[in-house]
C-alpha cells in the first residue's frame, strides 16, 4: 500500500439528517476505500434499529448489533473501516470515577472495533476545562498507558492513534503528542497527524485580523523541520488532509461561528473546514503534507476528515456534494504528490 484514500463518515452529513448507508453509497461512487466510522454515525444507526429516541443512549447490544450492519453495509460498497472516532475526554480526568466509568465504556468499544473489523480508535486530545482535567505528566501518561495496556489484550491488537486538537486544553500541538506518544511508549499507541489541527494551532489563529499567529511562517517552518527530525513514521498510524476558510472578521463576540462556552479554533473547526485545494482555504496544507509524506515517509492512508455547517444541512445532495469534493481533492493531492518525487 502506498496511499488509499478515506473519509469519515460524518464528513458525508451528520447522522440526524442523513442516512449511513446513503452517504456510503456516495463514498464508493467517488472512488474511496475506506471510512472512519464515527461514533455518532453509529449510535443514531442503533437508535433507529431499537425504536429509541434521540436522547435514549443505546445499550451495548444495541451498539453492537449496529456495528453488524455498519460492516455489512461498507463490505457491501468494498469499503474498509480504517478507524473508529472519537473516544473523547478521556484523559486526565480529576473525577476518577468518571475515569473508571470511560475505561469500563472503552471495553465495549473494543467489541465495536472487532465487530467493524478495524484495530485503530482515535483519541482526540481532551478539551475539557481547566476545572475537570489535569496537565500532569504522570496522570495523563499513566491513563494513556492503562488503555494501550487493554489494547494490547485484545485479539487483534487495538492501536489508538492520539490527535492534537487546535484548541484542546493541553495537548494541542504534535510536539506535545509526541511527547506523549514517547512517554507511553507503548506498540499499539500512536498518532494521527491532520493537517488541519496542526496548521491551524502553529499557523492559524480565527480570532485575529489576519487569520494568523504572531510568527506563522516561521513557526510554520520550524515545526515542520522538526517533525521530519523527530517524528518516528511508524508511529503515525493514518494522517488526515483537510483545509479551513479563513474568516473575513475575526472570529470573536459577535461573529456568526462565536460561542462563549468554547474556544475560538473549536468554532471555526466546527463550521468553516474545507477539503484539500478548496477556493477560500489558506492553511500550508500541503507543506504540512509534504513534510509527512516525503519528509517522514509516511505510507498509507489518506482521509478527508471534513467539518462543516453545511454537514447538518438536509437534502441529498449534501452526502453527494461533500463525496465529490473530497474525491476532487484526493485527485488534485495525487497530482501534487507525483511532483515531489518520492521514493
Amino acid at each position: 500500500m502506498s496511499f488509499k484514500p478515506a473519509i469519515a463518515s460524518m464528513s458525508l452529513g451528520r447522522a440526524w439528517v442523513h442516512q449511513l448507508s446513503f452517504k456510503l453509497d456516495q463514498a464508493q461512487a467517488n472512488n474511496f476505500q475506506g471510512v472512519e466510522i464515527f461514533f455518532e454515525d453509529l449510535e443514531y444507526l442503533a437508535r433507529e434499529q431499537n425504536g429509541l429516541s434521540a436522547n435514549e443512549t443505546p445499550s451495548p447490544e444495541a451498539q453492537i448489533q449496529a456495528a453488524r450492519t455498519i460492516k455489512r453495509l461498507c463490505d457491501e460498497r468494498c469499503l474498509e473501516i480504517i478507524g473508529l472516532q472519537p473516544f473523547m475526554h478521556y484523559e486526565g480526568l480529576l473525577d476518577r470515577q468518571e475515569h473508571a466509568a470511560r475505561v469500563k465504556r472503552l471495553e465495549v468499544w473494543f467489541e465495536i472495533a472487532h465487530t467493524l473489523g478495524t484495530d485503530i480508535i482515535q483519541i482526540p486530545g481532551n478539551f475539557l476545562g481547566k476545572d475537570k482535567i489535569t496537565d500532569d505528566l504522570d496522570v495523563v501518561v499513566g491513563d494513556l498507558q492503562e488503555v494501550a495496556d487493554m489494547g494490547l489484550k485484545e485479539t487483534p491488537v487495538i492501536k489508538f492513534a492520539y490527535e492534537n486538537l487546535c484548541w484542546s486544553t493541553y495537548f494541542d500541538t504534535w510536539e506535545k503528542v509526541w511527547d506523549l506518544v514517547e512517554r507511553v511508549d507503548r506498540p499499539n499507541f500512536g498518532m494521527c497527524l491532520d493537517t488541519f489541527n496542526i496548521a491551524g494551532r502553529v499557523y492559524a489563529d480565527p480570532a485575529s485580523p489576519n487569520g494568523k499567529t504572531t510568527n506563522a511562517d516561521k513557526d510554520m517552518e520550524q515545526s515542520m523541520a522538526d517533525l521530519v527530525k523527530k517524528v518516528d513514521v511508524k508511529k503515525v498510524f493514518y494522517i488526515q488532509v483537510v483545509d479551513a476558510e479563513k474568516m473575513e472578521t475575526p472570529l470573536v463576540e459577535g461573529h456568526a461561528f462565536y460561542a462563549p462556552d468554547q474556544p475560538a479554533r473549536m468554532s471555526w473547526s466546527r463550521n468553516a473546514r474545507l477539503f484539500a485545494f478548496e477556493k477560500g482555504g489558506y492553511l500550508p496544507v500541503m507543506d504540512v503534507t509534504k513534510a509527512i509524506i516525503k519528509g517522514l515517509k509516511y505510507r498509507g492512508w489518506i482521509s478527508m476528515e471534513l467539518f462543516s455547517r453545511t454537514m447538518g444541512e438536509a437534502g441529498k445532495e449534501v452526502p453527494q456534494s461533500h463525496a465529490r469534493r473530497g474525491r476532487e481533492a484526493w485527485e488534485k493531492l495525487l497530482k501534487e504528490i507525483a511532483l515531489w518525487n518520492i521514493e
